[in-house]
């Protein structure tokens, strides 16, 4: 089996908790922090792939990537309030969580 067979289910609680944030943080940042609709659509794409391939083994790569290019290596703004922060974070966890 596949180390990424499984990835959304093995990280369901993080994909779960992001839901929730991301689109939260894109309303209240994306203004002052334009490259966070970005991370919205990278992090939309991701769980798109991640439960729709359910035992499949995907292929994330691209996505991190490019999400790692826009975020600066997920470092958080200086200008940002604690869930952006917590984004960041959740989405670095799973991009180890992938990589691993």
């Amino acid at each position: 089996m596949n180390k990424r067979s499984n990835y959304y289910k093995k990280n369901q609680q993080v994909f779960q908790t992001l839901k929730q944030y991301v689109p939260v943080v894109d309303r209240v940042h994306g203004e002052n922090h334009p490259e966070f609709h970005v991370v919205r659509q990278l992090f939309e794409a991701i769980l798109d792939q991640a439960a729709s391939a359910g035992s499949d083994d995907i292929n994330l790569s691209d996505e991190f990537s490019r999400l790692r290019e826009v975020t600066g290596d997920y470092t958080v703004p200086d200008d940002v309030c604690e869930s952006y922060e917590a984004v960041y974070s959740m989405l670095s966890e799973l991009d180890q969580s992938y990589h691993a």
